[in-house]
């Protein structure tokens, strides 16, 4: 936080955002919040393992003027890596070549990670300052997913402010193929192991009779 912010989520309520919660009658839920459980500013545990769970987050920045853009970036999982409490890295795969988020970034490093779990319906919000570092192999080479067909172009190192969980109102229940597959792989090994149990229960009532 820089010195203006006496709080994790003073990153985004400004004055102008206290201003108008306290014309829609919702700042003091949130005052309250700032000095209890409120925003944090460091990883946790629990963040940690929803970080580097994901196949897919949106980084967005903004450049000097202030125009906004937002870029996908994905990859399997753990392909987000949290090297301390405070910062997450991963590998920049070449793309369209644009460069736009390595512009923004140059201009103002201000960022943020926006991450979805639709199976479980959960939303992190995730505010900070990131970089682009495109000279450091050792680094680029512990980030690079194992076996990930894809070409690294250089790292984002994503330095964080303040983070904040979302209700799951509205986010439709979606789940990723590999883990659907797994499921259905898990299931159709069961009905096999309980199909060859009644097969041999079968043969065992069928050799008692033949016997009595």
């Amino acid at each position: 936080m820089n010195g203006n912010e006496r709080f994790p989520s003073d990153v985004v309520f400004t004055d102008a955002v206290k201003a108008i919660q306290s014309r829609k009658g919702s700042r003091h839920a949130y005052s309250r919040m700032e000095h209890g459980d409120g925003w944090q500013a460091t990883i946790t545990d629990e963040l940690k393992v929803e970080i580097e769970s994901q196949v897919s987050v949106f980084l967005a920045t903004a450049n000097a003027q202030g125009q906004p853009y937002i870029q996908h970036r994905g990859g399997p999982r753990g392909f987000l890596h949290v090297l301390d409490e405070t910062t997450i890295a991963f590998a920049d795969f070449a793309g369209n070549r644009q460069f736009i988020t390595q512009g923004n970034l140059l201009e103002n490093a201000k960022a943020q990670l926006f991450l979805i779990d639709y199976s479980h319906q959960r939303r992190t919000k995730i505010w900070g300052t990131a970089r682009m570092v495109e000279d450091d192999t050792s680094l680029m080479a512990k980030l690079m997913p194992p076996g990930y067909r894809a070409r690294p172009e250089r790292v984002v190192l994503f330095t964080v402010t303040a983070w904040d969980e979302n209700c799951p109102q509205h986010i439709p229940q979606r789940f990723d193929a590999a883990d659907v597959k797994a499921a259905l792989d898990e299931r159709d090994r069961r009905i096999a192991e309980l199909e060859a149990e009644l097969l041999r229960l079968q043969h065992s009532r069928d050799s008692k009779t033949s016997i009595g």
